[in-house]
């Protein structure tokens, strides 16, 4: 809905700059390095009922509700369509920033301890294949829903919109209600329990001597940087370089999004074997290297399919890299810290992944001015190569290679 949907919506039928736009839809990012305090905090609440997950989602799905409720009428102020020319500007402005602000706290809060309830939930053999469905059902999520608003707004009008995105607030409460029912076991004594006084920064100083746990955020935050600085470009890319249709071009996303679900699916069957996370990562930040030289190869000799293999094993790679850092902060967090480490993992990919896409544009244009677009995008395809060259250095000492062939994880990965 942000990214894809209302960012076209917003900018072609709603006549909204380009740049207020990509304000708007990067609002949701300020809430991302709030996730690991957001996870502390679920780790440690002690509620009448008896839950410490369930009322951290509850409230989460309650501020997307509520940002996606007034999103369409803020829209609508800001654009001034209809009656709506009348009201001062900064009302829209303000209207907008809220109802994104509202979405953004509301997904990054559900995303943090639905995470925390999934691993609690678990067993830890089966962690592994809880990653895989996890993001399998992400991907289904984002190409059916991108289906599903291209359909209904295929007619567009003001007050289609306003369905559309107030009939996604309606969805998402109820989905995620379905979602809550009976998964988390009520234990009402915790309330009578002694109360743990230990601040968040204590508990983030205690969790970052353990495990290697700065390095392993390093090498996701490097990784994900990676893999994530071509996010807004590939598609241009075809187009202006390689001179694809705009049908042609749309279909990399698909193709990505295939490539994803391939690397998703393939580590949940090995992981699940018992092989080292860290070995999986790495294994995407290598395939990842060869993907982009092909991108990089394709524009030079004007072949789009060695383009489109490259977009495929890029998916590929972010599917095994994305899965075997999860897995392996699953795997390691502490019993009394899940939420804290599945928060800070959640706080480094997502801040990564738009910092990431916000300098990899900035990177293009830049070098693009000075000598011309094919060299802007090979600039940033060139660095995101280096990065991936650094990520793999980094976590070198992570990689724990042994593993049993009965299925279960590596009992010296558990113990650390």
């Amino acid at each position: 809905m942000l990214v894809g949907t209302l960012n076209r919506v917003m900018i072609v039928e709603l006549k909204v700059p380009a740049a207020l736009v990509a304000i708007m839809v990067s609002l949701p990012l300020l809430f991302a390095p709030l996730r690991a305090l957001i996870g502390f905090r679920s780790d440690k609440h002690r509620s009448a009922l008896g839950w410490r997950r369930v009322p951290f989602i509850w409230m989460g799905t309650l501020l997307q509700f509520g940002g996606f409720a007034i999103m369409p009428f803020a829209l609508l102020v800001l654009a001034g369509a209809g009656q709506a020319a009348n009201a001062p500007p900064w009302i829209g402005q303000m209207g907008a920033a809220v109802a994104f602000l509202l979405v953004g706290a509301g997904l990054h809060t559900t995303q943090t301890v639905g995470l925390a309830l999934a691993t609690d939930l678990a067993p830890q053999e089966s962690q592994p294949k809880v990653v895989g469905l996890m993001y399998v059902m992400l991907l289904v999520g984002m190409i059916s829903s991108a289906f599903i608003y291209g359909k209904l707004l295929e007619d567009y009008s003001p007050g289609r919109l306003v369905q559309v995105i107030q009939g996604a607030a309606l969805v998402t409460m109820i989905l995620n209600v379905v979602a809550l029912w009976k998964q988390e076991a009520r234990q009402p004594g915790r309330m009578n329990a002694p109360a743990d006084d230990e601040s968040f920064f204590a508990a983030w100083n205690s969790f970052c001597q353990g495990g290697q746990a700065v390095r392993r955020l390093f090498v996701l935050g490097a990784g994900t940087m990676a893999f994530q600085m071509e996010d807004v470009l590939l598609e241009p890319y075809g187009g202006e370089i390689l001179g694809l249709s705009v049908s042609s071009t749309t279909t990399l996303t698909a193709t990505l999004a295939f490539g994803s679900l391939i690397g998703f699916s393939w580590a949940s069957r090995v992981l699940s074997r018992g092989t080292d996370p860290s070995l999986m990562a790495a294994g995407g930040v290598v395939l990842g290297i060869p993907a982009f030289l092909l991108v990089i190869a394709s524009g030079y000799l004007q072949v789009p399919w060695l383009f489109s293999l490259g977009a495929f094993l890029i998916g590929c790679g972010v599917g095994l890299f994305g899965h075997g850092t999860l897995t392996s902060t699953m795997v390691l967090a502490p019993k009394d810290k899940v939420g804290l480490a599945l928060g800070a993992w959640g706080a480094v990919q997502a801040t990564a992944a738009g910092v990431a896409m916000a300098i990899g544009g900035l990177i293009r244009d830049l070098v693009a001015a000075r000598y011309d677009a094919f060299n802007g995008y090979n600039a940033v395809y060139t660095i995101e190569i280096v990065l991936l060259l650094v990520t793999l250095v980094v976590m070198l000492p992570l990689i724990r290679s042994n593993y049993r062939s009965s299925g279960k994880l590596n009992p010296v990965l558990i113990k650390e």
